[in-house]
C-alpha cells in the first residue's frame, strides 16, 4: 500500500489539542526541531498563532481534535489564511494514545503529541469550514434540530 500523506512535501507538522479556554499547541519541523506551546481561545492569539504558522517552512499541514464547537473559530482562521487544514478522530486518538502509552491517562501536551503522530501517518479526515464551503446554514439548522428534539 502506498503512502500518498508522507510522500507528499512538508515544512511543520502542527498539532493541535482544541480545549474551552486554551488550546496545546505542538509543532515540529522538517528539520525535527518540536514546539510546545500553549493558545488561547482568543482573536489576539489566533493572529499571534497564525504570524507564527507563516513564520514556518511551508507546508504546514495542521490538525486538530474536534472539540464540541470550539474548534470552528480556529478551523476558520486557518482555512482563510490558506493553511491545510485536517481533523483528527477522537476514537483514534484515544486508541493510539492507550496503546503509545498503555494507559487512559489524559492530558493535553500527551494528546497533542499523540496528534502529532496520527497526523505525520496520515491518520486524518479532511476539515471542510462549513462558512467557507456555503453550507454554514445547513449545520446550523441541524444542530438547532438535535437541540429541539432533546
Amino acid at each position: 500500500m502506498a503512502d500518498h500523506l508522507n510522500n507528499k512535501p512538508f515544512g511543520a507538522w502542527i498539532a493541535i489539542d482544541i480545549a474551552k479556554d486554551f488550546n496545546a499547541v505542538l509543532s515540529e519541523t522538517k528539520a525535527g526541531k518540536r514546539q510546545h506551546f500553549r493558545m488561547a481561545n482568543s482573536a489576539a492569539d489566533h493572529d499571534r498563532f497564525i504570524a507564527f504558522l507563516k513564520s514556518l517552512p511551508p507546508p504546514c499541514i495542521i490538525g486538530f481534535e474536534a472539540t464540541g464547537n470550539y474548534h470552528r473559530a480556529l478551523g476558520h482562521r486557518l482555512v482563510a489564511a490558506g493553511f491545510e487544514v485536517c481533523f483528527i478522530s477522537s476514537v483514534a486518538s484515544a486508541r493510539y494514545r492507550e496503546v503509545m502509552f498503555n494507559s487512559w491517562d489524559k492530558n493535553d501536551p500527551k494528546d497533542a503529541a499523540v496528534l502529532l503522530e496520527l497526523l505525520k501517518q496520515g491518520i486524518i479526515q479532511r476539515y471542510v469550514d462549513p462558512l467557507i464551503a456555503g453550507h454554514h446554514d445547513l449545520q446550523e439548522l441541524s444542530k438547532t434540530y438535535y437541540q429541539v428534539t432533546l
